[in-house]
């Protein structure tokens, strides 16, 4: 199928009213947890996650001695946040968690110069409170707006000397369902689709991570060029519902 039919056949209203290219409506909810360094809960449609980062003294015993920082990120699905309560993963993280925050944490060390934060650590936590898919990328795109806040407040209390952020980060799905090419997928398309991709985007265009499965049936290269057309002006969109939700907080 060529790149022009796939778009055209997605000129479609979903049941849910959004049109192929819309994304869920996007919110955030500021400071739920009073002793973060800055704390939220990011919406995307029914998904919700609590996204909060702390700051430690130190850094990982093979970073000791840099001069340099890190950040590393931790996910986690809470029990109620799905239709079957999940199990909490105390001990042994299954692969899926392993790979979600491993995502996260590449995802955010790309924007962030770890040389200004000196030998400290930044701890980002994503607690899934409701999934509805998604979940991976919402992270990413919350923990972002947290982190950039914290950076403000660490500033503020003189514990940081500059603002390490080097730009901003935001992730989407795009999927494939029959034929047609859907932006920012909930569960009901997600678990359905033909071809799924999740894309992790700079501020500056540039892609930092293009997570792409064949669910039920391989893709064309024109298929996957199609599903980055789509997903690369959502991408753009999240980046300003980024600065607007930090122009709102209270």
């Amino acid at each position: 199928m060529s790149c022009e039919v796939l778009m055209n056949s997605s000129l479609q209203q979903r049941f849910n009213g959004r049109m192929p290219n819309d994304l869920r409506p996007f919110n955030i909810d500021w400071d739920p947890m009073g002793f973060a360094v800055s704390s939220l809960v990011v919406h995307t449609g029914s998904t919700a996650l609590l996204c909060s980062v702390s700051l430690k003294e130190g850094v990982p015993r093979w970073r000791e001695g840099s001069g340099s920082g890190w950040l590393s990120a931790e996910y986690r699905l809470l029990p109620g946040s799905t239709p079957q309560r999940q199990n909490r993963e105390l001990i042994k993280l299954s692969g899926r968690t392993q790979e979600v925050q491993r995502l996260i944490g590449r995802s955010l060390r790309a924007v962030v110069e770890l040389e200004a934060l000196g030998e400290n650590t930044l701890l980002i936590d994503c607690d899934v409170i409701q999934a509805d898919a998604g979940t991976r990328t919402a992270a990413i795109t919350g923990s972002w707006i947290a982190l950039e806040r914290a950076f403000s407040r660490l500033m503020a209390n003189k514990k940081l000397v500059k603002n390490p952020m080097k730009g901003q980060v935001a992730a989407v799905s795009v999927g494939l369902l029959d034929g047609k090419i859907l932006l920012d997928l909930d569960y009901s398309e997600d678990s359905r689709a033909d071809v799924d991709l999740n894309i992790v985007m700079d501020s500056y265009g540039r892609f930092l991570e293009i997570q792409g499965t064949a669910e039920r049936k391989a893709f064309t290269r024109a298929e996957l060029n199609s599903l980055l057309d789509v997903a690369e002006p959502g991408i753009r969109s999240l980046h300003k519902e980024q600065l607007l939700a930090l122009e709102k907080e209270v």
